[in-house]
């Protein structure tokens, strides 16, 4: 080969690797992704009777939503796990196991099923599928039990979940349904705004100022620390 066919050979070899490089870097200046200052799924419910105020998920009062759930809603919910489960008396296993009597059974337990080690690992801490761990578990399943095989995005909405278990319990449950204690689950209430802050225990209520009447000045700071502490 001929030193003016290496230089033109050369040439063709050193410029395409030129045009790959600059094709990269305006490629990554045109699709640059940003990294997210916060990273994550936060899912918040909204509760529409607090003015649409963000409120925490947590298990309810079963007591108090089971007598009155919707059975024919969690039916409908149900719908989107007849590809995998069905809850029929004997019904045979699918894709995932029967449901049948699910509400109150131990976890990894229905005869014929292979369950995953994740589940078998949950079933060795878990006694029994009771309300609220099916609860969380409906919600999102593969965060709640690592490793499960029920690859199913999960429930959000709190309403569908409480309506699918009172569905389930209706299909062979062994699960009592416990008596009301809506305080057991009610969190607790910030003060409105505005609102005079509790009064300390003991305390004496303060006596309303007469109409018309004028607010007496503060004390002095150097007063206040003259004064005996009161016993």
């Amino acid at each position: 080969m001929s030193d003016l066919s290496f230089n033109k050979v050369a040439g063709a070899v050193l410029a395409t690797g030129l045009a790959i490089v600059g094709l990269r870097e305006l490629s990554s200046g045109v699709f640059s992704q940003e990294k997210v200052e916060k990273p994550g799924y936060a899912v918040e419910v909204v509760d529409e009777s607090a003015g649409g105020a963000a409120v925490a998920d947590v298990p309810p009062d079963w007591g108090t939503v089971l007598p009155t759930a919707d059975v024919k809603a969690g039916e409908a919910v149900f719908a989107k796990c007849k590809s995998c489960h069905n809850a029929d008396n004997g019904g045979a296993n699918g894709t995932g196991p029967n449901l049948w009597a699910v509400v109150g059974r131990a976890p990894g337990s229905h005869p014929g099923f292979a369950y995953s080690d994740g589940m078998k690992a949950f079933a060795a801490k878990q006694p029994a599928w009771d309300y609220e761990h099916i609860y969380e578990f409906t919600k999102n399943p593969q965060k709640y039990i690592s490793g499960t095989k029920m690859t199913f995005v999960g429930l959000k909405q709190q309403q569908d979940r409480i309506n699918l278990i009172a569905y389930l319990h209706s299909k062979g449950s062994s699960l009592p349904i416990p008596a009301p204690n809506p305080a057991a689950a009610a969190p607790a209430a910030a003060p409105a705004e505005g609102a005079a802050a509790p009064a300390a225990p003991g305390a004496a209520p303060a006596a309303p100022a007469a109409a018309g009447a004028t607010p007496a000045p503060a004390a002095p700071a150097a007063d206040a620390a003259k004064a005996p502490p009161t016993k």
